[in-house]
């Protein structure tokens, strides 16, 4: 028995490393002087970090420790309002078309600034090369606070790439929602609006309008009943899922940044007249060309749809989760019910709002001087 163990441990062998190598592998520890001292509780912060670890109030800005300081940008809830890091057009205008070629000397990013800036804004390369090629003022990131949003501005800046902060605010879309119309009575000057066939109608000059933004309104919901087992997972039931697709248009007009809002499932085209077909899409853009027709100065604006999928890394489309409740199916056996809703339309909200942001305002917010 002793001769075992003493066999057993000749076996055991020692590698030491050499003596120029590294000992220890463990990340190194930041400097006293790197740290950075909360205003507000008065402890001591990892440089990387932009919010106090402790209190959660914003640490003071270090011009010395930018480069270590990293945005949390977490997911925001709905009721939350955010801060965007919006591409500006005249970086986005200069790059090559098509996400494969994002690193191409016309936009002179290297394959490394790239992969700095996509790990920085926690977007996948691709993700991150679709935004760039698509040449629009597209969000490339949403921060919580306005000292995040900042960061994200400086470290882009530092790589060549130019955005401008517009907060959930200045979009305006939970403050002001668009005002909905269903029907509208053409007339020589401009037209009336009616959100309701009760209401008192909207009187809309054809000069004002500047700007309608057509999209697609995409919504998906999965309804499912399941039973519950001693297993850890339930057994499904039944399982049905739902699939919506409209057109909308949201159109806006010189007196206010509030859109007004045609959902083509909702909205009568008998103002049409002979135009009027028998599908909706078709009669929301021959609504668009009739508008057009009667005020040249309108711009259309159809990028949406070919947007949409860059918008889903930084914009996506919300999820709503809802529970059924217990049914009881037959004596000793219940089941539970659960539907998951995926919508898009805030995201084409906020398009739109954007899409209006730049084509009629200045960098700084305000109103551009006619």
């Amino acid at each position: 028995m002793h001769d075992d163990h003493k066999n057993a441990n000749e076996k055991v062998s020692f590698s030491l490393p050499a003596a120029d190598g590294p000992m220890n592998t463990e990340p190194k520890p930041f400097a006293p002087d790197q740290m950075i001292r909360c205003e507000e509780c008065l402890r001591a912060n990892g440089p990387t970090r932009v919010n106090c670890l402790y209190c959660g109030a914003p640490l003071p800005f270090n011009e010395t420790l930018v480069n270590l300081q990293k945005p949390a940008l977490r997911p925001l809830e709905k009721w939350e309002q955010g801060y965007n890091n919006i591409l500006l057009p005249s970086s986005a205008n200069h790059l090559p078309h098509g996400p494969h070629r994002v690193n191409s000397p016309r936009f002179n990013l290297s394959e490394a600034d790239i992969a700095e800036a996509a790990g920085l804004l926690k977007l996948t390369a691709d993700d991150f090369a679709r935004i760039l090629s698509l040449g629009l003022p597209l969000p490339l990131a949403r921060a919580s606070t306005m000292d995040e949003a900042s960061l994200v501005q400086r470290r882009l800046s530092r790589l060549r790439v130019d955005t401008v902060i517009v907060s959930d605010v200045d979009l305006g879309v939970v403050e002001t929602p668009p005002v909905r119309v269903r029907a509208i009575v053409v007339e020589p000057a401009g037209f009336i609006a009616y959100q309701t066939p009760e209401a008192t109608g909207i009187n809309i000059a054809w000069s004002s309008l500047v700007l309608a933004v057509v999209g697609r309104l995409v919504v998906r919901r999965v309804e499912l009943r399941e039973q519950k087992t001693t297993r850890a997972e339930n057994r499904i039931l039944d399982a049905n899922e739902f699939f919506t697709d409209e057109f909308a248009l949201e159109f806006y007009t010189q007196a206010q940044a509030t859109p007004y809002r045609i959902n083509a499932n909702s909205f009568d085209f008998s103002c049409l007249g002979a135009r009027k077909s028998l599908v909706a899409g078709e009669n929301l853009v021959a609504l668009v060309e009739l508008f057009r027709e009667h005020a040249p100065q309108l711009e259309r604006d159809d990028s949406y749809n070919s947007a949409r999928k860059a918008l889903e890394a930084v914009w996506p489309s919300e999820r709503q989760n809802e529970a059924g409740g217990w049914r009881r199916d037959r004596p000793g056996k219940y089941s539970i019910g659960s539907a998951t809703e995926i919508s898009n339309e805030m995201q084409f909200l906020r398009y739109s709002r954007l899409r209006h942001y730049f084509g009629f305002r200045s960098m700084d917010g305000k109103d551009e001087d006619a």
